[in-house]
């Protein structure tokens, strides 16, 4: 016997050894190593979550009640895998072209990045997951049931309820440790995705244990096992063709579209050849799965009392032969098939409600000033965590509700048929270039109406939401609308009643409206992208000439991927277009790869639309509009080639439009230079002779003498400092420098710089320490004259409030770099390009002081110790960012 006490405790210790897989995948792929992660067989383990606690206890159950019809929820996906492999591939291919970031992205992404689509998918996905949802928190809860009455503690339905809420709340903190961490599509969930897999295991060989056990240990064998088969009803071939067809293409739309699935299926798939594996070795595990189902149903047919539970028989058997290890096992099984399935599907579903909900709620609400205010990064982080509370909130509503009696198998077949809802306008967008919105909108919204009023109400028994009386005579009346008999036809099962009337009244109306309405431009160039995604390496272009500002695009990009990731993405299309700066120009091209980014984090849908607000709108180009139209390959080509050569002639003329200005501003700041360097050589010494000569001819006070000493001496230092920092740059500029390279630590080097400027009474530094431990192998001395120069400047022209300079230290690319941020107005954009020229001058000398040459210097400095010195745009205030030379 198993105490209760002892249940709990290996339950929890299994549940902190997925903790550890999951830090320990994600410490791994952190550091680069995480190639195995990605590898075909981690992939192909990651689709067991198809076999939920349905398939784990459920598929005995439904083989004990309705004999080999179970087999249909494993035909279906076998059937998906082996013969529409190539809908596989092409959904991988989108998913990854487009960055899609769940079943909801992929609809509205396909038929024009509609926002209300994206909206109508996400609702349906999560009233047809709530069932499901519930289905496992049911299948946990009864399985622990199981044995507390094992153990003599019987259970009353409070101590179930507060048990499946406890199950919930569990599930919660699991899924938003492991699911919320990362934004990015790309970034996958490898901590989740190698939890799965460990489970997929753990569920397979304990459901394989139990049926040899059941077979070998209990039934004496095979020749016994299959005597008690025929025996039994399950035997007896009495299946309805018309529901074995229907429960087949159930299951198997159910694979494509429910958000679980399509997760690990499109959005974790790290390389589309991960499918070669996964079309046999996925089937092979399913029929792993589906071999003992029938043997563990007849047994405990025959084994167990009357009135048993056969969703349970894998538990109760080997607990009913004292084998409670055995019994332990299984319940780990049924625990990783409930978990594992409710931790993706929940992930899935936050995505979108935040992704199609929430951000765009957001936005709307904040109006044109929505990529100036706030941070999109954390309110859809935010936005997904609480969706995952939610979600599992809903399930244990529905848990309630329902009363956690049904038959598990019944549960699962009322979220297949809603999520299915999704396959026609799914199929039509991947193969249809006529399909439309607005088809798409009308076939889902009429099957989720008809699957809500024919299943999933009635699920929750006759007077719980609607009345017995509509039941038996319809809504006001109108037989021909009775929930089980739609339009006057009754005899048919109900399963299969809801899945023929929701699917042909959504099919035939997505097709109707389709052909009746002329989908947009911008839907058509996606439906030609989807549709031919093979022969398209990239995605279609959907942006022409913005006058949108590339310092307010990547204001936008930060708050949405962070700021050292959509630096990084601006300085390299930057570099792909010849410039040395951080921001490049806003080209059609560099909008659409943005877009492209963003759609990662957020959705297609969503970051269509903000970048859309910075933009000034969509427009179609005429080479688009040839892509979209099919036309002759020679004169696309003849088309690209032309824009190509456009393009770079654009480029080159903007190059030399750039330099030209920049000449010009340096011809008028070397005049104003050497008007300022003759005020600034003139003053101390008109000063000097002048003083020297009342010195000179006497008769003065001490006091007088000493303060005139004292003018004759500061003018003195101030003209030595000038002529210091001119040869200075000399020496730089003509490599004549003398570097003393030696040993040191950043952080030591900051802290002289800030004392030496005297910073934090008129200025307030703000600084990590603890992230400034970074040795270093330079000239010390060099660069802490950078830093202070940094320091100084912020002080002098920061025009703040409360002034506040930032200094930020952090890893990029290999590099440690050093970022100095104030909060003031910055440098104008016409500026930023000249203010590292040793004749450039952008404010009042009298304000200021000095001459003009610290950047200049700073920058030498930095090119003779191998780092760099950069303006970085796009922070708020005036920001420098110092490349530090590396430590070798």
């Amino acid at each position: 016997m198993v105490s209760f006490q002892f249940l709990v405790f290996v339950a929890v210790f299994y549940v902190a050894f997925l903790f550890v897989i999951a830090f320990a995948a994600e410490r791994s792929a952190a550091k680069g190593k995480g190639k195995w992660l990605r590898s075909p067989i981690i992939y192909t383990l990651s689709l067991s979550i198809y076999c939920t606690a349905w398939t784990f206890y459920g598929a005995v159950g439904y083989a004990a009640r309705s004999g080999l019809e179970y087999l249909t929820i494993y035909l279906g996906p076998t059937i998906v895998m082996i013969g529409w492999w190539w809908v596989l591939r092409k959904l991988v291919r989108i998913g990854r072209m487009h960055r899609i970031t769940s079943i909801a992205d992929l609809i509205s992404s396909r038929f024009g990045k509609s926002t209300s689509l994206g909206v109508m998918v996400t609702l349906l996905m999560v009233v047809a997951a709530t069932p499901y949802v519930a289905l496992q928190l049911q299948s946990v809860t009864q399985s622990i049931a199981v044995f507390s009455q094992s153990a003599g503690q019987g259970w009353v339905t409070d101590d179930l309820d507060r048990a499946t809420l406890w199950v919930a709340v569990g599930l919660a903190i699991f899924t938003i440790v492991f699911g919320t961490r990362n934004l990015d599509a790309n970034e996958r969930h490898h901590g989740i995705v190698i939890a799965i897999a460990v489970e997929a295991v753990v569920k397979l060989f304990a459901l394989l244990a139990v049926g040899i056990f059941v077979v070998w240990g209990v039934a004496g064998g095979i020749g016994p096992t299959l005597e008690l088969i025929d025996k039994s009803p399950i035997a007896e071939w009495d299946q309805h063709s018309g529901r074995w067809v229907g429960l087949t293409f159930l299951a198997g739309a159910a694979f494509l579209t429910l958000p679980r699935m399509f997760q690990v299926l499109v959005v974790e798939n790290a390389d589309e050849n991960n499918l070669l594996m996964a079309s046999w070795a996925f089937p092979l595990y399913l029929m792993l799965m589906s071999l003992f189902v029938v043997p563990i149903a007849v047994v405990g047919l025959d084994r167990l009392p009357a009135g048993s539970n056969p969703d349970l028989f894998v538990l109760t058997l080997p607990l009913a032969e004292g084998q409670s290890f055995l019994a332990i096992f299984s319940f780990l099984g049924g625990l990783s098939s409930a978990t594992s399935m409710v931790i993706v599907a929940t992930i899935a579903l936050a995505t979108m409600i935040s992704n199609h909900i929430v951000t765009p709620i957001w936005l709307t609400s904040k109006g044109a000033g929505a990529m100036v205010s706030g941070d999109v990064r954390q309110l859809v982080i935010g936005a997904r965590r609480l969706s995952i509370g939610g979600v599992l909130l809903l399930g244990y509503v529905y848990y309630l509700l329902s009363g956690g009696s049904a038959a598990l198998a019944a549960i699962g077949l009322i979220s297949f048929t809603g999520v299915a809802q999704i396959l026609p306008a799914l199929i039509g967008g991947l193969f249809w270039r006529g399909a439309t919105r607005w088809g798409a909108v009308a076939g889902i919204g009429v099957g989720f109406v008809v699957w809500t009023w024919t299943l999933l109400l009635p699920s929750f028994g006759p007077d719980a939401v609607v009345p017995a009386a509509v039941f038996d005579n319809g809504p006001l009346g109108l037989r021909y609308l009775r929930p089980y008999a739609l339009f006057g036809i009754d005899g048919i099962d109900p399963q299969l009643h809801a899945i023929l009337w929701s699917m042909i009244l959504n099919t035939t109306i997505f097709f109707v409206v389709s052909v009746l309405t002329f989908p947009q431009p911008l839907e058509r160039l996606q439906g030609a992208q989807f549709v031919n995604v093979f022969e398209h390496s990239q995605g279609a272009r959907a942006w022409t000439q913005s006058t949108a500002e590339a310092e307010d695009l990547l204001v936008m990009a930060q708050r949405i991927i962070g700021a050292g990731e959509a630096q990084a993405l601006f300085q390299r299309e930057a570099q792909l277009q010849g410039k040395a700066s951080y921001l490049p120009d806003v080209t059609p091209d560099f909008v659409a790869h943005l877009e492209r980014e963003l759609a990662g984090s957020v959705g297609a849908a969503t970051a269509h639309a903000m970048v859309g607000q910075l933009t000034q709108g969509v427009s179609v180009s005429v080479e688009d509009l040839i892509a979209v139209a099919d036309e002759a390959a020679q004169i696309l080509e003849y088309s690209n080639r032309l824009e190509a050569k456009s393009a770079e002639q654009e480029r080159t003329a903007l190059q030399l439009r750039e330099a030209n200005e920049k000449l010009t501003q340096l011809s008028i700041q070397k005049d104003a230079f050497l008007s300022q360097i003759s005020h600034e050589l003139r003053t101390p010494m008109t000063s000097i002779r002048s003083f020297s000569e009342i010195l000179r001819d006497g008769d003065m006070t001490a006091d007088q003498t000493v303060r005139y000493s004292g003018i004759i001496h500061a003018e003195a230092v101030r003209l030595t400092r000038l002529l210091d920092d001119l040869l200075d740059l000399s020496v730089l500029e003509n490599g004549q420098v003398t570097l003393n390279m030696q040993r040191g630590t950043l952080r030591d080097l900051i802290d002289q710089a800030v004392s030496a400027t005297g910073s934090g009474q008129a200025m307030a530094i703000k600084r990590r320490p603890a992230e400034e431990n970074v040795p270093l192998y330079t000239d010390v001395d060099r660069l802490t004259q950078v830093f202070i120069n940094l320091i100084a400047n912020a002080q002098k022209y920061c025009d703040g409030e409360k002034p506040v300079l930032r200094i930020v230290t952090r890893q990029i690319g290999g590099s440690s770099v050093v970022d100095f941020i104030d909060n003031g107005s910055g440098i104008a954009k016409q500026n930023q390009q000249v203010i590292f020229e040793k004749f450039s001058r952008l404010t009042d000398a009298r304000k200021a002081g000095g001459a003009g040459l610290g950047l200049a210097i700073c920058r030498e400095i930095m090119t003779r110790l191998g780092g760099e010195i950069a303006y970085l745009p796009g922070q708020g205030g005036a920001a420098f960012r110092v490349v530090l030379p590396p430590a070798s």
